[in-house]
């Protein structure tokens, strides 16, 4: 008996490997891989895969959403949101009020605010330090950002109108304030000095 050729083995295995794959192919494209039945709009038990809307959307992570149709998907950009406005300090549309910094006149009258409250000269330092980190002296500087106003940079700023009802524009009321609010939280100008050097703000 002869025995069979090594050619016909190999064309024989591959006839079978290619109808094994082609019939594989077919399964894979008529087979529902969420229902195990043959491909249909449906689950098997009757139920709509979509929960009865013809499109199920979902969200995605970031600025985009999918709507997936049974015939398609459709990738679209969510609508940006619109912030509302920063409040400011004195309210909406408050603005910093047209007038002329004199940071020297400034220093000067915090230079015997600081000695009346029996405050050493290296406070007085301390506090030039300080307030020209903040707002380097001048009465309108103005964060429109926080919303932080004047020399101490008082946030809000209106919560110097405890100080005078000229505390927009008055340098004195600003120091008076901003050193009260300095010796009741920090005890001292070196105090939020010190602080603000650590942490960035007082």
């Amino acid at each position: 008996m002869r025995k069979p050729r090594v050619g016909r083995v190999k064309q024989a295995a591959t006839v079978v490997f290619a109808f094994t794959a082609s019939v594989s192919f077919l399964l894979v494209n008529v087979v529902d891989p969420f229902s195990g039945a043959t491909a249909s709009s449906t689950y098997a038990g009757g139920g709509d895969r979509f929960g009865g809307a013809s499109v199920q959307a979902f969200e995605v992570e970031g600025d985009y959403s999918i709507d997936v149709a049974r015939e398609g998907y459709d990738v679209e950009k969510k609508p940006e949101a619109k912030l509302a406005p920063a409040s400011t300090s004195a309210g909406s549309g408050w603005a910093p009020p047209a007038v002329t910094p004199d940071p020297g006149s400034a220093q000067a009258y915090a230079a015997g605010a600081v000695a009346a409250r029996g405050w050493a000269s290296s406070e007085f330092d301390c506090l030039v330090a300080l307030w020209n980190k903040e707002s380097g002296w001048r009465v309108n500087a103005y964060n429109a950002g926080s919303g932080a106003y004047g020399i101490p940079q008082a946030l809000p700023g209106s919560k110097m109108a405890t100080a005078g009802a000229d505390w927009e524009t008055n340098a004195a009321t600003q120091i008076e304030w901003g050193l009260g609010y300095v010796s009741g939280r920090y005890g001292t100008p070196c105090g939020a000095w010190a602080h603000s050097q650590d942490v960035g703000w007082y």
